[in-house]
């Protein structure tokens, strides 16, 4: 097995018909009364009908020409899709498993087969891994550059390479197969040093694939030298013959090695801290070595059960003695990976996006971010019998949804199924909550219990906050008591990681302005580090604190505060986690004329 080488949604369109009738709706403490047509009776719900396609669902004939297109490229051209680091005449990406032994799907169910052309139509084939049913972790190399759009097929589901009939016709093996609508590689990617060598596409539609746990970056153990690893592909099976990709999937023994090992291999191409060497020394001879080749680009370095390295590169000559398969070190990318395997948004591209519900009227309205500003895009109906609204995937299928609050107290989670294939849904709901009319917070910040799935917040009337823990389908666990006091905040918020660790954290605000950061830990029995002062958000400076997400792009969580003028301010997260300081960097003006919204979201 070889590693190393890369070998438009529509515009949601939401109707809600809510009848008329006086409600008293919440916001930062302040009680405003509806009434007349923007209001509705205490039980009624918001009736959501809504279009929420992706771009035109590529067909399953066009998935197939596609990967046998760049299957046939790949052949002819024999093209390798990046340069080697530093040290170009001795070392190239990875490309291959060479040695190991042939495996499942059903023992690697996360696995991904990546077939994609470039520009130029040369074809080229990585690998990859699925740790949502819509998002597929690979190799940067494999996708800077790329029009993954235009010319990519994911296949999942098989431990087969596509295979054609006597009749010209093509075998899939059972795979599913996706485009990939959306795609993201580290900002920070070198094709010439290959560092930063991670991205993540988005599929076109979930896959029914068991997902990888990420690992957290906190699971240090899990690089003690010597500890049992193995790594998975398709690549090359031997360092000198072109055409040897093994046509079933390959998993070889690739135990953790010594950063010092590895520097002694490749000296200063190998960068500690953001690199990792596995695996036993290749020997120099194909027939006594265990090693990645061309090919297995992108695919999962796996122990304990987790994804804990990337496939990126090795020497040009697979099996050179001594010269380690090198890998993407996925503990120091696992806050920006998971930064972009959580970003559905309304707008569907890589930035949060605000709900905000205008006073006269009752619309509810969806702002899209444009990095630097927010655009006014969609009126999504009357909300007037709605008091809370919070954003979240709370099923990862890529489609934000709404958990809101109605006048009786009870709290819904309404989430998009589309058709099939891809064709037009409609929403569905389910009550998550009843008579919760006198809870102070309910939020939904993401995954504060370490598995991978959203969860749900709650501070009841005396003050009690509770984790719900989520099942990833929108469903909830029976409450654990987080602690008591949290009656002391008016505003208790969050969504996303703001400290750059992978992990949910949330902010509260007391009654004097005072604003703490809660650091998620990611454990359910103890989900935050003690609480750190950040900031200073007086009710009479600011009405408003909203938290929806990476507004800017850049990966980490960002808080909007509307201040007594009517001015929003976008205070961009700076990534820090350490045990003192800011979390903002300078804030930023994102417009004026904010006082005609009574609710956000």
């Amino acid at each position: 097995m070889q590693i190393r080488t890369r070998g438009g949604r529509h515009k949601r369109r939401m109707r809600l018909a809510v009848p008329a009738v006086a409600a008293a709706l919440a916001l930062g403490g302040t009680a405003l009364m509806m009434s007349g047509s923007q209001a509705a009776e205490a039980g009624e719900r918001p009736e959501i009908t809504a279009s929420q396609q992706k771009a035109a669902p590529l067909s399953q004939k066009e998935l197939r020409s596609r990967a046998v297109e760049a299957m046939k490229a790949d052949e002819a051209s024999k093209q390798k899709l990046v340069t080697s680091p530093r040290s170009a005449q001795t070392t190239a990406p990875s490309t291959r498993i060479i040695g190991g032994q042939e495996t499942t799907i059903s023992t690697a169910p996360w696995m991904a087969q990546l077939h994609f052309k470039d520009a130029e139509g040369n074809g080229y084939f990585c690998g990859g891994v699925v740790v949502a049913p819509s998002k597929v972790v690979t190799a940067a190399h494999c996708v800077k550059g790329i029009k993954w759009y235009e010319t990519g097929t994911v296949i999942t589901g098989t431990d087969q390479i596509p295979t054609q009939n006597p009749d010209g016709s093509w075998d899939y093996h059972g795979g599913e197969l996706r485009g990939a609508y959306r795609q993201w590689n580290h900002p920070q990617y070198s094709p010439v040093t290959i560092d930063n060598d991670v991205a993540v596409l988005t599929l076109t539609a979930p896959v029914k694939a068991k997902p990888l746990p990420i690992m957290q970056n906190t699971d240090t153990a899990l690089y003690t030298p010597g500890t049992d690893a193995k790594v998975y592909g398709w690549g090359r099976t031997s360092s000198t013959v072109p055409d040897s990709g093994s046509q079933t999937l390959k998993v070889a023994d690739a135990d953790i090695n010594s950063n010092a090992a590895c520097q002694t291999a490749y000296g200063s191409d190998y960068i500690v801290g953001h690199m990792v060497c596995a695996g036993a020394a290749p020997t120099g001879d194909d027939a006594t070595s265990e090693t990645t080749c061309n090919g297995d680009s992108g695919g999962p370095l796996v122990a304990g059960g987790k994804l804990v390295g990337i496939v990126s590169w090795g020497d040009i000559n697979c099996s050179a003695e001594g010269k380690y398969g090198v890998y993407a070190k996925v503990s120091t990318y696992a806050a920006p990976i998971r930064a972009r395997v959580n970003d559905a948004n309304w707008s569907l591209d890589h930035t949060a996006d605000l709900l905000a519900r205008r006073t006269s009227d009752a619309s509810l309205f969806s702002w899209h971010s444009k990095v630097t500003g927010l655009t006014r895009t969609y009126n999504l109906g009357n909300f007037g019998n709605v008091n809370l609204l919070v954003q979240n995937d709370l099923n990862v299928d890529d489609y934000d949804d709404l958990l809101y609050r109605i006048g009786n107290g009870d709290v819904y989670w309404d989430h998009y199924v589309p058709g099939p294939d891809g064709a037009e849904g409609d929403w569905q709901f389910k009550l998550v909550a009843k008579g919760w009319g006198k809870h102070k917070q309910i939020l939904v910040p993401g995954d504060v219990t370490g598995d991978d799935k959203p969860d749900m917040l709650a501070v009841n009337s005396t003050g009690y906050l509770h984790i719900y823990a989520g099942n990833g389908v929108g469903g909830f666990a029976a409450p654990t008591l987080v602690g008591g006091g949290w009656g002391q905040y008016n505003a208790v918020r969050g969504h996303g990681d703001f400290t750059n660790d992978g992990k949910a954290d949330i902010l509260a605000r007391t009654s004097d302005g005072s604003t703490y950061l809660y650091k998620g830990t990611g454990k359910a029995s103890a989900p935050f580090e003690a609480r750190r002062l950040v900031g200073k958000f007086t009710t009479s400076s600011f009405n408003a604190l909203i938290t929806v997400g990476d507004v800017n792009s850049d990966g980490h969580a960002d808080l909007l505060a509307r201040d007594s003028a009517g001015k929003l301010w976008l205070y961009p997260g700076n990534g820090n986690g350490a045990a003192s300081g800011g979390i903002f960097a300078t804030r930023k003006d994102f417009g004026t004329g904010w006082q005609a919204y009574n609710l956000f979201g």
